[in-house]
């Protein structure tokens, strides 16, 4: 029923409690771990190995060298066996105890072609004032470019449909912009409250300035990809 799709590059020392976590909150669904080992560098490679071997419900891919978030989630949800899928950051920020919160917010007549997303919204993070004060004046830029009012699209827990997801366009930092690309296919956005943990080992994999400026090409792109969309109205007539 639900694949739990994480990407992760140097997180050997995070990655055994957050498997762990997943399956303490997930006791009455059928479920998979899919972790991409995005090309680390640390014992990430040799730790999921051997959580494979002991956890029949863990699959591990990896890249052969770092391709990014958007491509790990992208290898990940390809090769996911589920027809649902949640995303979580490998860094164990995100709580997996947020998960059913996620699942009891589908539509009961929800299928997973439609284009619907539930992203988590970060409402006590545990970041720099710096890190705060440049998401709040990212969020009123993307906001008056993509006319997206979701309060947090850097959260990293999220759920949709596998079907749906393959409708999006895809493209290196694709993640950054799940609720927007959505919203362009028709669909629905929502928001759950989180929690947010504190990183407990490892280092971030991104600086503020160049999330930043990478954000603002692919914020461009998306804003075209919006600007030219136009979606049929279809009837079925035999």
């Amino acid at each position: 029923m639900l694949s739990i799709v994480i990407p992760a590059r140097d997180e050997a020392a995070n990655l055994p409690a957050l498997i762990a976590e997943v399956h303490a909150a997930l006791p009455t669904v059928s479920h998979e771990v899919v972790v991409v080992d995005d090309g680390s560098a640390d014992a990430t490679a040799s730790v999921l190995k051997h959580l494979a071997h002991e956890d029949p419900h863990l699959r591990v891919l990896r890249h052969r060298y770092a391709c990014g978030q958007s491509a790990a989630l992208r290898t990940g949800i390809r090769a996911a066996r589920k027809p649902w899928i949640a995303t979580l950051d490998g860094d164990g920020q995100n709580d997996p105890a947020d998960l059913p919160a996620f699942l009891a917010a589908r539509p009961e007549q929800l299928t997973p072609d439609q284009p619907w997303l539930a992203i988590g919204h970060r409402v006590a993070r545990r970041d720099s004032a710096w890190r705060h004060m440049i998401s709040r004046i990212a969020f009123a830029f993307r906001r008056w470019a993509l006319k997206d009012d979701t309060p947090d699209t850097g959260c990293g827990i999220k759920l949709f449909g596998r079907a749906a997801w393959f409708d999006l366009p895809w493209f290196s930092h694709q993640h950054r912009f799940f609720p927007a690309l959505m919203r362009r296919n028709g669909g629905t956005v929502i928001s759950i409250p989180v929690r947010h943990r504190p990183r407990t080992a490892g280092n971030t994999k991104y600086t503020t300035l160049g999330r930043a400026w990478v954000g603002l090409a692919d914020l461009r792109g998306v804003a075209w990809l919006i600007r030219r969309n136009r979606l049929p109205e279809v009837e079925e007539i035999r």
